[in-house]
């Protein structure tokens, strides 16, 4: 449960708050090769966080 500060009654959390998004991160330094490291990852916020997950891809011919 979250507090609006402003009127001190307890709200309900949005609905978004709950939902896992794909994200795609660049880290602002160099990898060894002298490109800019990025990846994805799952992200959500708690409300009052970012939350994040590593993002590992589905091989869907690799499964069969």
């Amino acid at each position: 449960m979250a507090f609006d500060l402003s009127s001190k009654t307890p709200r309900q959390p949005s609905d978004w708050t709950e939902i896992w998004h794909l994200w795609t991160v660049i880290v602002p330094r160099r990898s060894i090769n002298g490109q800019l490291a990025y990846g994805k990852v799952w992200r959500r916020h708690d409300g009052r966080d970012w939350i994040y997950k590593k993002f590992t891809e589905y091989d869907g011919e690799a499964a069969a």
